[in-house]
């Protein structure tokens, strides 16, 4: 606590400190891999919007081929709880995509497509201005409790069972954010979900640290790639591992 002093009165209040540079955990041994290099095997989404190129997993909506919704591809292996999930990713700037972790598969009317999935997402996007970042949680299709960006870049949060998150710690500023982010590049994410504990990693330093005590936390579903519905766009992904916890 900081004690502060306004017009003779002595106030406490809470201090948030900055912890930087804290660094991502060694590879674990044993990753599953998830993507061949060579084609889709073990994945499913829509053939018009996603394929292998240049040893990569390419998605783009055009003009010409839109996304009816957010639309993603699924992995198809069995659901995934306590986890460790690596891979590298660049996309342009012109919308967003994302990591879709702990999910569900939606197949009832509400889904606007055949491969639609809602939970905790790893935010993807090609820019470098805090809050609208890579890296923060967001709860799409408001399946982990209507929350919306659950937790931001930069932050050690806590959201407790009865009440609103609380922001204990930043881990990273608009500055280190600035130097570790690679724009139009290829940038390195680790996923790591251990309970109700949660942490991302970029390029190999932390960037959200997270704890989900919420009734409505996510503890286990599917792992999926996202492409964003709105204006065309394109995401890349390369190099998607797995180690279960």
């Amino acid at each position: 606590m900081i004690r502060r002093v306004v017009l003779g009165i002595v106030c406490l209040v809470a201090s948030v400190t900055v912890a930087r540079g804290e660094q991502a955990p060694p590879m674990p041994e044993g990753m599953e891999v998830l993507f061949n290099g060579t084609d889709l095997t073990g994945w499913e989404g829509d053939e018009r919007l996603w394929c292998v190129r240049d040893g990569v997993i390419h998605g783009e909506t055009t003009p010409e081929n839109v996304a009816n919704g957010n639309t993603f591809l699924i992995w198809k292996g069995e659901d995934v709880g306590n986890f460790e999930l690596r891979l590298s990713f660049r996309c342009n700037a012109e919308n967003n995509s994302g990591i879709q972790y702990r999910s569900r598969r939606i197949t009832d009317d509400s889904a606007k497509n055949k491969w639609v999935v809602r939970g905790y997402q790893h935010e993807l996007r090609n820019e470098t201005k805090l809050p609208n970042v890579p890296g923060f949680i967001y709860d799409e299709g408001g399946f982990a409790g209507g929350r919306g960006r659950i937790c931001q870049l930069g932050e050690r949060a806590v959201w407790p069972a009865g009440g609103d998150k609380r922001v204990v710690e930043t881990v990273l500023d608009q500055a280190a954010f600035e130097k570790l982010m690679k724009l139009d590049d290829w940038n390195d994410v680790i996923i790591r979900a251990e309970g109700n504990h949660i942490r991302h990693y970029l390029n190999g330093k932390l960037v959200l640290d997270f704890t989900d005590e919420h009734p409505k936390a996510l503890s286990t579903g599917v792992i999926a790639l996202q492409l964003h519905a709105g204006k065309p766009m394109w995401a890349e992904f390369r190099d998607i591992r797995l180690k279960r916890l």
